[in-house]
């Protein structure tokens, strides 16, 4: 594993002379000098959302930190567990099987150098046609042309179960959020299965040139997959997330984490969970989806051990943490 550090920017210099006192009367000899984000594609959620948690650390923290483009949640788990990157955004379906070493990029490996830092939002299915296309059921999927985002995001994790679970035969096309969305708009895809928090930057720019329809599952629907695939649960997009919907579309949802590497310093990490968490205005500035972020929703996450120092800031605020979710370690 590579050494948790990098050299330290002019940039990262010039905050680090302005972080408050309190700040420098810590010992942080032992804290990295930059750190780097796992995000996704550029035009998705996730790398929108990194950026606003980079600029927090810059700020509130006086760690210059960087938004690195990858191949998604799934990459991210592997990146952070092998020491590639300081932190990641992840998706918990994606997650559990990394956790428990069915990752589909290091099967057989339990990612357990992974820790649970805070929740960021619910991840939606987001079923799109453009144009004339339409649906009148999750059966009509099969034989489509389907966008899914990155070979290894989301989409690529949950929609072969969704297919599964519903007895569908399809397959997804792989590629980033923009160039699926063009390619729907340019007639060469039928469906977009969007997994990604709301609004989709890709999808709202398809907005402006074509008409968009979302796909509102039927209460059947959703129930034959909440049975299915235990770590979802249903959702609602609210009317008006997008300029194209003017009614409440029912889908499902997967919480959303960023994750450190466990070797971290403690000190550190509760800096930043502190940051993130308590300048959310500042995060839903930069991404409509933070207004998720808050300390409560740590429940999204029932299995990854959380990181101490993110316990030792729970635990601050009031928030009991479970056995089950303190690592060995401490």
């Amino acid at each position: 594993m590579k050494p948790l550090t990098r050299k330290l920017t002019a940039a990262g210099t010039v905050l680090a002379l302005a972080i408050p006192s309190a700040l420098l009367a810590q010992d942080r000899e032992n804290w990295p000098r930059s750190v780097a984000i796992g995000t996704a594609t550029i035009g998705g959620t996730l790398y929108v959302y990194g950026g606003g948690m980079a600029a927090i650390i810059e700020e509130f923290v006086g760690v210059n930190a960087s938004v690195e483009n990858t191949g998604g949640p799934v990459a991210n788990a592997t990146l952070v567990n092998q020491g590639e990157l300081e932190f990641g955004l992840v998706t918990m379906g994606p997650a559990w099987q990394a956790w428990v070493g069915e990752s589909e990029m290091v099967p057989g490996l339990e990612h357990r150098n992974i820790r649970a830092l805070f929740p960021m939002f619910e991840t939606p299915l987001q079923i799109a046609t453009a144009g004339s296309g339409s649906l009148s059921a999750l059966t009509d999927l099969a034989g489509k042309r389907i966008g899914g985002g990155s070979a290894t995001g989301t989409a690529s994790f949950l929609m072969p179960r969704v297919f599964d679970a519903l007895g569908i035969e399809a397959t997804l096309r792989h590629a980033s959020w923009g160039d699926l969305s063009r390619q729907l708009g340019d007639g060469m895809l039928d469906v977009v299965t969007y997994t990604a928090g709301m609004p989709v930057p890709a999808l709202m720019e398809l907005e402006a040139t074509n008409a968009v329809s979302l796909y509102s599952l039927t209460a059947d629907e959703t129930d034959a997959l909440v049975a299915a695939l235990p770590f979802v649960a249903g959702f609602t997009v609210p009317a008006g997330t997008y300029s194209s919907i003017d009614e409440d579309v029912s889908t499902v949802a997967i919480w959303n984490f960023a994750i450190a590497h466990k070797d971290l310093p403690d000190d550190f990490v509760y800096e930043v969970v502190k940051a993130v968490l308590e300048n959310n205005d500042r995060m839903v500035a930069a991404h409509a989806t933070a207004s998720a972020t808050l300390a409560e929703n740590v429940s999204g996450n029932n299995f990854m051990w959380l990181h101490p120092g993110a316990i030792r800031y729970y635990r601050e605020i009031g928030i009991d943490i479970p056995d089950a979710l303190v690592p060995p370690e401490g």
